[in-house]
């Protein structure tokens, strides 16, 4: 799983190259993967000999989709999720790392285990109250993770590391050249200033009532979108993890005594803002102290002595984050705007002044009982849940239905009378009340009715178990039942046709020689003018293939593109184009390492591209169709996820 692999990498170097990686594996297309026709059922894809299943490829269509809906900032549809390629980059990101890992072991790149040892046990979400490693919590958090056991993740660090060593030299030494940075700078920078007008075409434009002959041929036509998806009746069990932490108790001696042992970690030491002056030899540091000493105005005084205030200021520190002692002791000594005699370092002399003090405070137990209380029920949570798991399967062993164990154990019930596979009631609602009714929806669906499944692992650590009841299939929804859905569509599409054929009767009129001003004022419109505008950032009012589009047409030119909301369609012209300027020093470093971190993830593409050759792969075709049929149907929700 992509994201808990990337939560448990420690090392900076290690995150960056993974999000290279990424990146490299998004590049490719399709276009040279060798499909096959194999049975459903099978393995999605062969790398060499190693076979990535349709679990794994779920997992990471699933963490790809989100990361697309999370950079969107709203719901990922289906046609979204197709058009954005979301299911080519999962499997990119599959094969790519397969390919690595087939490279590291032809190569005999090893990791000792006392190394993965050391970046688990240093991880800090590993570590308890003390600030050490905490076994008990190492457990609860692989649990919220979703692995289910510590060799798998071990075994996932293990190839993170693997893959660092195999692909970090990958790249390194090149740099653009400055011929290239000169006409990227010049794309980059190039501004324009566009009017523009949005007619309001809900007014303008109106379609009339279509008769039943248009209606059938419209039903006719787009028939497989009035289809009765196949839904499915089942009895599902739920051990959520937040009902689990109601379950847990916490005592106050245990929370005085986590209190006890993390004391130190609750005291809020003293800051001091401050600012210091180095000198190569003491008379300079004793002259600009006998000026400094009398001054009126302190800054006005060290600005002429070359020690302006912005230069000097260290910011707010604590003791400890001062790295000379001899000028911790002497700083924490001061009072506030006092000055500091020269101070003879470990590396240089110094003259100090704080210039404002946060004072330090020890937090009491009462502040943090329930921080302290939370942590420690976090702690328990993950043993807690799996022994509820195996009092479930014990009695799932003796027959019993879910209804009764949910009784005996206290856990959630849910009789759900129908779900389709999006995790959704035919009517569009939700099925189950849980962040994971998609997945749930899909076990659902991949079962067969009188065999009993597994438990499902849920994201939040806690299991789900399900009894399928009924299965009623896939139909197609005929013209009357369907007619109100029809109507709607058919009016939506004849709308858009009649919009775009009027916008584009607007831009004729612009093309030949009509101002932009006049036009707006015929339609009702509001001409705006937008200046200053750059690639790279899309501006309010203009959708990215509007605002691409404005690029690519020349001064004067003239469009329209639909509105972000769709119901629109904007009119836009050209009126300034502006070449950038010389590029500044600050500009073109910029632009370097923007440019060498791309130069790197095409090198690693093709690094990646090599191995795929080398051991060849190939894609079950049939197995790949099954397995997205979940996720071509089920739109997709942002998650929030720790980067």
């Amino acid at each position: 799983m992509l994201n808990q692999m990337r939560r448990g990498v420690t090392n900076l170097f290690t995150k960056l190259l993974l999000g290279l990686l990424v990146i490299a594996f998004a590049v490719w297309g399709i276009g040279d993967i060798a499909f096959r026709s194999d049975q459903a059922g099978g393995p999605i894809a062969t790398v060499g000999k190693t076979q990535l299943t349709a679990e794994e490829f779920r997992q990471a269509y699933e963490d790809e989709a989100q990361s697309v809906a999370r950079r969107l900032g709203r719901k990922l549809t289906p046609e979204q999720a197709k058009l954005l390629g979301v299911h080519t980059r999962a499997l990119a990101r599959l094969i790519g790392f397969a390919a690595l890992d087939l490279g590291a072991r032809e190569l005999h790149v090893t990791v000792n285990e006392n190394i993965i040892g050391g970046v688990i046990k240093g991880d800090p979400a590993f570590h308890g109250l003390t600030g050490q490693f905490d076994r008990q919590k190492f457990r609860a958090q692989l649990s919220k993770l979703g692995y289910r056991s510590e060799a798998q993740y071990i075994q996932d660090r293990k190839r993170d590391i693997v893959r660092e060593q195999l692909t970090e030299t990958v790249g390194v030494g090149l740099v653009p050249s400055a011929p290239v940075i000169e006409v990227v700078h010049r794309f980059k920078e190039e501004k324009r200033t566009v009017e523009y007008f949005t007619p309001d075409f809900e007014k303008l434009v109106k379609v009339p009532e279509p008769d039943d002959a248009s209606l059938t041929s419209f039903y006719e036509q787009n028939k497989r979108q009035y289809v009765a998806l196949e839904t499915r009746k089942a009895n599902v069990l739920l051990m959520r993890r937040e009902e689990g932490i109601a379950r847990v108790t916490v005592t106050d001696e245990e929370l005085k005594a986590a209190y006890e042992a993390a004391k130190e970690s609750y005291n809020v030491p003293e800051k001091r803002r401050v600012s210091q002056m180095s000198f190569g030899d003491m008379a300079a540091a004793e002259k600009a102290y006998a000026e400094l000493s009398k001054a009126k105005n302190f800054d006005e005084t060290a600005t002429k002595l070359g020690f302006p205030a912005k230069e000097i200021d260290l910011g707010f520190l604590t003791r400890p984050e001062m790295i000379d002692p001899k000028i911790a002791e002497a700083t924490f000594g001061l009072k506030k705007n006092e000055l500091s005699k020269p101070v003879q370092g470990q590396f240089s002399i110094a003259l100090v002044r704080v210039t404002d003090i946060e004072g330090g405070k020890q937090k009491t137990f009462d502040e943090v009982k329930g921080e302290l209380k939370e942590r420690l029920a976090s702690d328990r949570i993950g043993q807690l849940l799996a022994t509820l798991h195996d009092e479930a399967e014990a009695e799932r062993a003796k027959g019993r239905p879910l209804k009764e164990i949910a009784e005996q154990l206290k856990l959630a019930f849910r009789e759900v009378p129908e779900i389709t596979r999006t995790g959704r009631t035919s009517e569009d609602k939700p099925a189950i009340d849980h962040a994971d009714a998609g997945r749930i929806a899909e076990a659902i669906f991949e079962s067969t009715p009188g065999v009993e499944t597994e438990a499902l692992d849920l994201a939040d650590g806690g299991y789900a178990w399900f009894e399928l009841v009924t299965v009623t299939p896939e139909r197609q929804r005929t013209f009357e039942e369907a007619k109100a859905d029809v109507k709607k569509s058919y009016l939506e599409s004849e709308k858009r046709k009649a919009i775009e054929a009027s916008a584009a009767a607007q831009v004729e009129r612009v093309k030949g020689g009509e101002s932009m001003a006049a036009v707006a004022k015929a339609l009702g419109a509001k001409l705006e003018r937008a200046e200053g505008l750059k690639r790279g950032a899309t501006p309010p009012g203009f959708t990215p293939i509007a605002f691409g589009e404005i690029f690519a047409l020349q001064k004067g030119g003239v469009s329209s593109s639909a509105s972000a909301d769709g119901k629109s369609r904007t009119i836009y012209r050209v009126a300034e184009v502006t070449p950038a300027g010389a590029p500044t020093k600050e500009q073109i470093t910029a632009l370097g390492a923007d440019l060498t971190k791309q130069l790197r993830i095409d090198a690693l593409e093709q690094y990646v591209a090599g191995l795929r050759t080398h051991y060849g792969f190939t894609v079950n075709e049939k197995a790949l169709a099954q397995a997205m049929g979940p996720q071509s149907t089920a739109p997709v929700e942002p998650a929030e996820v720790d980067e």
